[in-house]
């Protein structure tokens, strides 16, 4: 299951957020302090993060630096009710946050937002998968080679299969036959 993160000081932002949230099929886990916030990173994998950019512990920037390192595959956003363009260009250069919001938010907006970055997450996790996949096989294939040219070694001609127009395999005769 998707699982978001929520970090804002304001209790009111957050449960405004969840019920904004509520008819996605997503576990959605809302964070009003900071420190409760960072213990569940190392407890859960999150597909996206979301974290106000003003809070008394820690700005949000600080935060989302901080959730990078721990999980880089999480897609990061801010939300804030200061929409500077410096605060934005530091969110964006120093945490690589994927979408900066404002407060207050479009409903639509912000729910785009976050459906934007759960179908980058995904994307980015079944590349991570493929690219597994395509790892192992050529792992296989090259072990397979590395076996066909110890047995073309040891035994020349081995490897070497003739076949007629129908693609049947074509045996030698040599020895069985008197012509």
């Amino acid at each position: 299951m998707i699982r978001i993160q929520l970090v804002d000081d304001e209790p009111n932002v957050l449960n405004s957020l969840r019920r904004l949230l509520r008819r996605q099929d997503w576990q959605v886990d809302a964070f009003s302090d900071v420190e409760e916030a960072l213990e569940a990173l190392l407890q859960h994998e999150y597909a996206v993060i979301l974290s106000d950019y003003k809070m008394p512990m820690a700005d949000g920037v600080t935060y989302l630096k901080f959730a990078k390192q721990k999980q880089p595959g999480a897609i990061r956003l801010v939300l804030s009710g200061h929409g500077d363009s410096e605060s934005m260009v530091k969110a964006i250069n120093q945490a690589e946050v994927f979408r900066y919001l404002t407060k207050p938010w479009d409903d639509h907006e912000v729910v785009a937002a976050i459906s934007s970055a759960v179908e980058l997450y995904s994307l980015q996790k079944e590349n991570q998968r493929l690219r597994k996949e395509n790892d192992a096989q050529r792992a296989m294939i090259k072990a397979r080679e590395e076996e066909l040219l110890r047995l073309e070694a040891d035994n020349p001609g081995i490897t070497r299969v003739r076949r007629d127009a129908d693609g049947s395999v074509l045996l030698d005769d040599d020895a069985g036959s008197s012509d």
